[in-house]
């Protein structure tokens, strides 16, 4: 793909402020003994516009959310994780941005300004589960190499764009297009370095909810997590979420670059994908494409007379959270939980499940999601390379007091 006229500044993420102590979600963790709790010792450290947020790298900035946060069905921005693989940003001011399409099965070249898009498209809003596909990998045993995420490498957020259809409907398109490739500001600080380009099968990009974002919870795209413009791609992991994203290039073959032929890949036979991308696919690798079904535990209280009360959220690729269950022994039996509000097929759905305990002490809760595609959390992670789509049952300690 070719550069963008964009003009922007290339310059590290400095950093703001360091906290010494972690925060009470991260303390609480750090009982389950996992790679990742282990490594949540570290400090918690606030980027520009950011509360403090779990560091796992500086240069790259890669942070991650902190559980209490995920009490909210809507994730703050300043408490939105964020994550890059390159250490220079793009700083792009909002009135210099252009977004070039053009491509070998285009009919029409474009290049649009952020206020074109704003004024001339049809504006549309979704909520929707923003989920890198290493999420959780800290928690594999054995490790599996990466950044070491566990449960806050993702986020929910009110999305507010244009259709990326519409904005190739202008530019029309041949009967040979492919794929859609996607290209962000800025290129990659060291000579050799791939840039980040991905692409989508024609179906993903064409399809109603997949957007070119300009506002997130109602606000312009922090600079860590996007702005000007963003892909948003529901239902399917971030890696296609292209952040910063200046030229989209409409493709007659697959793309081959390094971030799709050689990156976000994982064992076809290992995981049943709905949604596949197969132009991309070769011998037994398939590329991480939806997000599987997952809940987590981010709160439990003591009520009178003893209950508990155990709360939660839970979120798939958008088939819509069927329901949740919840085991206090071990997985022998299971209970449902009451499902929330629904914010639409792609968000968090809050739920809450209220039990006796049978006996004091230290204690393990379980929860599981079920969608209505029919798929399930399993009960231990599905092992990998890369430590890809860890959706096994959350497990969430407790000490019931006698």
């Amino acid at each position: 793909m070719g550069s963008s006229r964009t003009t922007v500044s290339r310059r590290p993420m400095a950093r703001r402020t360091v906290l010494a102590a972690l925060g009470a979600a991260g303390t609480a963790l750090l009982a389950s003994g996992s790679t990742w709790a282990r490594a949540a010792a570290q400090m918690l450290e606030a980027l520009p516009g950011k509360r403090a947020l779990r560091r796992l790298t500086h240069r790259p900035p890669n942070y991650e959310t902190p559980l209490e946060y995920f009490r909210s069905v809507l994730t703050p921005n300043e408490a939105f994780f964020v994550r890059y693989h390159h250490a220079v940003i793009p700083q792009i001011e909002a009135a210099e941005f252009r977004l070039e399409v053009a491509g070998a099965a285009l009919e029409r070249p474009l290049t649009l300004t952020l206020a074109q898009l704003r004024a001339e498209f049809p504006p549309v809003e979704l909520v929707a589960v923003c989920q890198c596909s290493g999420n959780r990998r800290g928690l594999f045993e054995p490790p599996v190499p990466g950044l070491q995420w566990g449960h806050g490498a993702m986020g929910n957020a009110r999305w507010r764009g244009v259709r990326l259809a519409d904005v190739l409907a202008r530019a029309g398109l041949r009967s040979g297009a492919v794929e859609i490739a996607f290209a962000a500001a800025g290129a990659a600080p060291l000579e050799g370095t791939p840039d980040y380009i991905k692409s989508l099968p024609l179906g993903k990009a064409l399809h109603p909810d997949t957007l070119l974002a300009y506002k997130m919870n109602g606000a312009p795209l922090p600079e860590l997590n996007g702005h000007p413009l963003r892909l948003v791609v529901p239902g399917w992991t971030a890696t296609y979420w292209i952040k910063h994203v200046t030229r989209i290039e409409v493709l007659n073959t697959p793309a081959s670059g390094f971030w799709m032929a050689g990156a976000y890949r994982m064992p076809r036979a290992a995981f049943p994908l709905l949604e596949r991308f197969p132009s991309q696919e070769s011998g037994e690798r398939a590329p991480v494409t939806e997000i599987a079904v997952n809940s987590l535990i981010t709160g439990s209280e003591i009520l009178p007379g003893g209950r508990m009360r155990v709360r939660g959220i839970a979120w798939d690729a958008g088939h819509g959270i069927d329901r949740v269950e919840v085991s206090g022994d071990g997985g022998r039996s299971w209970q449902r939980a009451e499902l929330g509000d629904d914010l639409g097929r792609y968000s968090f759905r809050p739920w809450l499940f209220e039990w006796a305990p049978v006996a004091a002490g230290a204690q393990e809760v379980w929860s599981r999601a079920s969608n209505r595609a029919g798929q399930t959390q399993v009960e231990q992670p599905i092992a990998n390379p890369s430590g890809y789509q860890h959706n096994a049952f959350h497990r969430h300690r407790i000490e019931v007091k006698s």
